[in-house]
């Protein structure tokens, strides 16, 4: 039997970065609104971000290839793109494997 795995809205997640931070909700806001847009700016010009213990940020390139549309199975083109890469550090992994 499989664990249901909730999915948290930004919202939920203020509420819970307010909580532990003793922050406003407002505020919180902020600073989570900052730190995204942190991440887009350094990401988006192919810089990295890390986090000691909780992981790194950067930007890898996927080449152009073919694909398939799935309904009809035809061929198509799909271009080259930057993606987001995530890598994950010590304390995170052990983190989500500690038994409870």
């Amino acid at each position: 039997m499989s664990k249901q795995v909730k999915s948290y809205s930004k919202d939920e997640f203020l509420t819970l970065v307010k909580e532990k931070s003793g922050l406003t909700k407002a505020d919180s806001a902020r600073a989570l609104n900052a730190i995204f847009d942190s991440l887009e700016d350094i990401l988006s010009k192919g810089n990295k971000v890390s986090f000691v213990g909780y992981g790194s940020f950067s930007v890898g390139h996927r080449a152009a290839r073919e694909g398939h549309n799935p309904q009809t199975g035809q061929k198509i083109k799909i271009k080259a793109s930057n993606v987001v890469k995530f890598s994950p550090g010590k304390v995170l992994k052990e983190a989500v494997n500690k038994k409870k």
